[in-house]
Formats: structure tokens, C-alpha cells, sequence
């Protein structure tokens, strides 16, 4: 049985093959030029090569600071954070969620409902979690787990043939309505990341916190020693850009390094915490026994290494609740000060080189007449050089010091270090003045003898000063960076024989018969010199009473070990020593000379090399 064709069988037949064949050429033709298609005057194989490239920056480790015996004072550790997408964490998972976490449920649950509703996908829900937190192991374990998850799917329909090549002609194809499945799955909970993330620790915490100082947020030093080396601890970051590499198909992506990651370098420090630990407290306890504002102290050694640095009040850096600039306040570097009586030895030691008195016991300098506005105080009249230190008698000084020229205090105070940078913190330092002596007057050569006029310190160049009595009349620089190897010359000061005569009488001022006497530590000997000064508040003399006291020492009061510098800033609550109720007013005797005390008598006590050679 022969079957008819259909009437116009041909003709759209022919229709059907003119159709595909346009449908392959326009096909054809796009797949060929669709990579020269300009996008936003750029090419979309350059726009794609652009895209598959980018800048990686690596994040440098801080360098730890140690002290010199490799004693962490600030590190970084490593704490835990739990972040959360809220808006891809399935409702089946929030109770649970909120079980790992330790929260309550009904809050954690309206909490999660407010992120969504923000569209907020960052929550830090934890943080600053300890490594081995309990909440983390629970969090993990949640993570592996498997739930059924119920969740509704949007489906579109298909596209036809025709659509398609609708579509691919450039023609809008048949819109067809998208539709709702309902779907149940076990999945795992989405949304939940565990991340990790450094921050600095401070273990010695305030007891040396002015001195070490702390970061932002940004790892910037902003105080101390942190910003201070910043350039060496924070290290340098390093660039890498990956980009989609040509030459090898087998890897897409390759690493180009554009800066070289530098980690932060280590730094150690000359401080010993133990002793810093011991004068800390020492001061502390003083300073609120005495009722002062503020106090500050600083232990060397011989060759000048910073064994302690300690200021008060402090504050612990790893609070970051509560903050307070004056807390980091470097007492010891930035305090410009006039340091008192303290400089009366320096005094003795310039007269006794020069030849102007010989410091014997049988020589008596007169102390009956008046100088300027420097009056008798009608208890002495011929006083031994040793016995005005022991009183720290200013006419008797000012009586020596008019036979010293002008030019010989200067360059000698000078060779001191005063008013000159030590070179340790410059950014914290204030090296005080030290005016030249072509602008003195008769008053200003005066007051200088016993600490005041035209001269100003801060408490680490004082301590410093007193490094001749360690060096037979020579002066290290100050060190607070620890190396391997420092060779070194002395600054020569003052002779040898002066200097250990001058030694024997600060030993006599810290005794029963000097205004050293509360400096004593029995078993120890000690050498020292109290001052006081009035504070100066906005460019005059306090009118209230304001004083610094001082108190600067050393022992053993031969070949010392330890010298040390100790300041009290008005003080207000003082005692006479034979009645502990009965009040004086404050001074360094009373004051500054018993903070002195507790702190050498606790390094001493804890030093087993002198206390072998004492019992021996």
C-alpha cells in the first residue's frame, strides 16, 4: 500500500533545513567571536585572565621580648573563635548550635532571627577561647554530625528546543512559571567556622608593663618597648599574587612572591624579671604606704645593663577593658626632674680631684657664715666633709662649691651625662637641660651643688651618674638591649682615689648616723644619698608642699653589684622612725629611703652569690 505525501511535503521540508543550517551558522559564529566581545572597553578573556588574578598578603608572627635569662615578657598566643553565617544555618541546628556553645536556647534562637533579619552573615558568637575550651570540642563534634534537614527548592522548568534556539537567535523564549519542592536531606550544619587568630600576651603583666608598652589592634607598638622597636619585632608582610599560570596546564594557579615575608625578630632585653618583680612591688607597696602620686625606680649593674625599670601605678595590658595612657607612663625615662641632695656627692668628688679639700677627718670646713640666702642653721659649725653628707647639709656644700670655677662644673656635670640622651628609648626619653655655664649666676653654681638650678634629669641618668662609684671614677653607657658581645670604653670621670673615698662616706650616710639610716639593711652593706626636691607645677615651686624624694644606692657598699635609684612624687604620709604614729614631713630619709630598702633587701636576699660571699 503506497502511502501520499501530504500536500507541501517539499516545501517544509526545505523550510526545516534552511532553519538548522541558520541555526548552526549563527551557532557557529558565536562560539567563535564570543572571546572578542568587548565588556566594558576589556575583552571577556581579558576581564576572565583579570579575575583569576589576585594579591595574597601574609600576616608576619611579632617577635617575642625576653628578658636575660630567655624569660617570655610578651609573646603571641594563639586563641579560638567561633563565627557564624546566620544566614545559612539550617533551623534544625540552632538548639543544638546553641547546646555546643553553652547558651540558651530561646535567646541564642532571637538572636540568630535579628542577624537574619539585618542579613547579617558575620557573627563572632566566641572569642578569645582557649585552645582546649570545652565549647570547641563540642562545636567539632556537631560539625560531623549528620541531621535531617527539611528545605523547600524553587525548580524552573526546563527550556524546549524551540526556547533554546529562541535564546541562542537572540529571541526571548516562553517564560514559564517556577514552582515549590519540598525537600528533606541529612546534611551537616553549614554556616559554622572555627577560626584562629593571634594576640600578644604580657605573662609579667604590670609589673614591667610601662616598660614594655603594648599594641593596637593593628599589631602597631603604640607604648614602651613595643613601639620603640616596632620596625624589628613586627617583622615585614609578604605579597604574593596568584594568577592562572600559561605555561603549565597541569597547574591553574602559581604563586609570584612581589615582597618576601619577614617574621618579627626576638628581642632580649638586659632586664632580669626576677629583680623587676621584686621592685615593683617594693615601690608599689611604698608609694600607698606614703600616700605619693606616682614612684619610679631603676636597677644597673656595673657595666651598666638595666636590670629593672619600674613605674607605678601601672596596669595589666592584657586587660584591654580598662585603659589609661598614664598607666604606660615611663617615670623613670620621661620625668625631668630636679634630683635634690642626690648631686652632693658629685659635688665632693669634683672638689676633692681638683685639690680643693682633701676629705679627711681632721679637715673642718666652716659652716657659721651665711652664703646669699643659704643661712646657719645654728646646730653645726665645723663639719668634716663626711658629716655634711651624712646631714646632707647644704651650706657646707655650697661652702665647698664656691672654690670650684664655673667651667669645671659644667664639664664635669657634663661628662656625667647630664642633659644628654642615653640612647636607649629616644621616643620615650626627656634628657633633661643642662644650661651652660657662661649663663650662670653666682645662685645657679650654688644650687647646682646640692641639685637644683641650672640642671634637670630623669631618674635613669641619675642612677646612671652613680655608676663611677662601681668603676673606680669611669662611666659605662646604659644597655637595655642584651648582646653577645659589647666591647665598650668607660667615660673616665673622676680618679680612682677620690672615688672610693667618696664610696666610704656614702657608706656611713646609709648607716644610724646619716640621713640614710632607713636605707639600712642588716647583714648588707649599703651606700647611698638621699634628696629631696620640690616639685616644680606649672613652671613655679609648688606653694602646697609638693616634694620628690630620692634615694640613690648601691651594694655591696664595695665593689657593688647592684646600684639602684628610687623617687617617691609627694609623698604625703611620713613618720619619725622611733614612733610610727607619730607624723613628719616627708623627705628622702623617711620616704624614698625605705622604698630603697625593701627593694635591695629583696635582691639581695634572693642573690645566692652574695649572700654565700656575707656567710663567708
Amino acid at each position: 500500500m503506497r502511502i501520499a505525501r501530504v500536500q507541501g511535503y517539499r516545501n517544509r521540508q526545505a523550510l526545516v533545513k534552511i532553519c538548522f543550517i541558520l541555526i548552526v551558522i549563527i551557532f557557529t559564529y558565536r562560539a567563535f567571536t564570543i572571546s572578542e566581545i568587548q565588556a566594558n572597553n576589556a575583552s571577556l578573556k581579558s576581564k576572565a585572565s583579570k579575575n583569576s588574578e589576585f594579591s595574597l598578603v601574609e600576616k608576619p608572627i611579632r617577635g617575642n621580648i625576653l628578658d636575660r635569662h630567655d624569660n617570655l615578657l610578651a609573646i603571641n598566643l594563639i586563641h579560638k573563635k567561633i563565627n557564624l553565617d546566620p544566614m545559612i544555618i539550617q533551623d534544625e541546628y540552632v538548639d543544638l548550635l546553641a547546646d555546643a556553645l553553652e547558651l540558651p536556647r530561646e535567646e541564642f534562637k532571637e538572636e540568630i532571627a535579628i542577624k537574619k533579619s539585618n542579613n547579617r552573615k558575620y557573627f563572632i558568637v566566641k572569642d578569645k577561647l582557649r585552645v582546649n575550651d570545652p565549647i570547641l570540642k563540642n562545636v567539632a563534634e556537631l560539625k560531623k554530625r549528620r541531621s535531617k534537614v527539611c528545605f523547600t527548592e524553587v525548580k524552573t522548568p526546563s527550556l524546549s528546543l524551540i526556547d533554546k534556539a529562541k535564546k541562542v537567535i537572540g529571541m526571548k523564549p516562553t517564560i514559564k512559571e517556577s514552582y515549590e519542592v519540598n525537600k528533606c536531606s541529612r546534611q551537616k550544619i553549614a554556616g559554622v567556622a572555627i577560626e584562629s587568630s593571634g594576640f600578644r600576651y604580657y605573662p609579667k603583666k604590670d609589673s614591667i608593663a610601662p616598660l614594655i608598652g603594648k599594641i593596637n589592634s593593628d599589631n602597631i607598638g603604640v607604648f614602651g618597648i613595643e613601639a620603640e622597636y616596632d620596625q624589628y619585632l613586627a617583622g615585614i608582610n609578604g605579597i604574593k599574587r596568584i594568577a592562572d599560570n600559561k605555561d603549565n596546564s597541569n597547574i591553574y594557579y602559581d604563586a609570584e612572591i612581589i615582597k618576601n615575608l619577614k617574621e618579627g625578630e626576638n628581642l632580649k632585653l638586659t632586664i632580669d624579671s626576677d629583680i623587676q618583680f621584686h621592685v615593683f612591688n617594693a615601690i608599689k607597696e611604698q608609694a600607698e604606704f606614703h600616700e605619693a602620686d606616682s614612684a619610679a625606680a631603676i636597677v644597673l649593674s656595673p657595666n651598666g645593663e638595666i636590670l629593672a625599670l619600674a613605674n607605678y601605678p601601672s596596669t595589666n595590658p592584657n586587660n584591654l577593658e580598662n585603659y589609661s595612657a598614664d598607666d604606660y607612663r615611663n617615670r623613670v625615662l620621661s620625668d625631668k626632674t630636679e634630683p635634690g641632695s642626690t648631686m652632693k656627692p658629685f659635688t665632693m668628688l669634683l672638689a676633692l680631684d681638683k685639690g680643693i679639700i682633701t676629705a679627711t677627718d681632721d679637715e673642718l670646713i666652716d659652716v657659721t657664715k651665711r652664703v646669699a640666702n643659704i643661712k646657719p642653721d645654728d646646730k653645726f659649725f665645723q663639719m668634716t666633709i663626711q658629716r655634711i653628707l651624712e646631714k646632707s647639709h647644704n651650706l657646707g656644700t655650697v661652702m665647698v662649691a664656691e672654690n670650684i670655677e664655673n667651667e669645671d662644673f659644667y664639664n664635669t656635670w657634663e661628662k656625667l651625662g647630664f642633659g644628654s640622651s642615653l640612647g636607649i628609648m629616644p621616643g620615650t626619653e626627656n634628657s633633661g637641660e643642662l644650661r651652660h655655664f657662661s649663663s650662670w649666676r653666682d645662685s645657679d653654681k650654688r644650687s647646682l651643688s646640692f641639685g637644683h638650678g641650672p640642671m634637670t634629669t630623669n631618674l635613669a641618668q641619675l642612677a646612671r651618674a652613680y655608676l663611677v662609684f662601681a668603676n673606680e671614677g669611669s662611666m659605662p653607657s646604659l644597655k637595655l638591649i642584651k648582646t653577645e658581645h659589647h666591647s665598650e670604653s668607660l667615660k673616665h670621670v673622676f680618679t680612682p682615689e677620690s672615688t672610693k673615698r667618696i664610696s666610704e662616706i656614702l657608706d656611713s650616710v646609709a648607716s644610724d648616723n646619716g640621713s640614710g639610716y632607713r636605707a639600712v639593711i642588716d647583714g648588707y652593706s649599703v651606700a647611698g644619698k638621699t634628696g629631696t626636691a620640690e616639685m616644680v607645677i606649672d613652671g613655679q615651686y609648688s606653694k602646697d608642699g609638693a616634694k620628690r624624694t630620692y634615694f640613690v644606692g648601691y651594694s655591696p657598699a664595695e665593689k657593688p653589684k647592684y646600684i639602684m635609684a628610687v623617687r617617691l612624687d609627694h609623698p604625703k604620709k611620713c613618720f619619725v622612725s622611733w614612733d610610727p604614729t607619730l607624723r613628719n614631713r616627708c623627705e628622702g630619709s623617711n620616704s624614698a629611703a625605705m622604698a630603697f630598702q625593701k627593694a635591695m633587701q629583696r635582691i639581695l636576699i634572693n642573690d645566692s652569690e652574695i649572700n654565700s660571699q656575707v656567710e663567708g
